[in-house]
């Protein structure tokens, strides 16, 4: 069973910089993708960017690109989030999703971080 957590995130004023890690045990796919997705309160939960397990493709909403990274240790078996030039809309509870094998459909869920972003 595949199982997610997440660190990295807390408070910081815009313009600023985190970097958010989810650590993934019993996650061996080498198919499939994982990802960082984010709900704002009273906001429709937001695709930030995945990257593909094969092929290490990553994709990015458009709100984010030229500021957010993602990328993934595949020895030390954890993801990351690198986000710059940080906005207040960035405010949000991030989380983790990892996907089964074959399928870029999440299934497996972290329980999340908080990224506050003040102005």
């Amino acid at each position: 069973q595949v199982q997610l957590a997440e660190s990295g995130g807390g408070s910081v004023q815009a313009g600023g910089s985190l970097r958010l890690s989810c650590a993934a045990s019993g996650y061996t796919y080498t198919s499939g993708c994982m990802g960082w997705i984010r709900q704002a309160p009273g906001k429709e939960r937001e695709g930030v960017a995945k990257i593909y397990s094969g092929s290490g493709r990553t994709s990015y909403a458009d709100s984010v690109k030229g500021r957010f990274t993602i990328s993934r240790d595949n020895a030390k078996n954890t993801l990351y989030l690198q986000m710059n030039s940080l906005k207040p809309e960035d405010t949000a509870m991030y989380y983790c999703a990892a996907s089964p094998a074959g399928v870029c459909v999440y299934n497996s869920w972290g329980q999340g971080t908080q990224v506050t972003v003040s102005s």
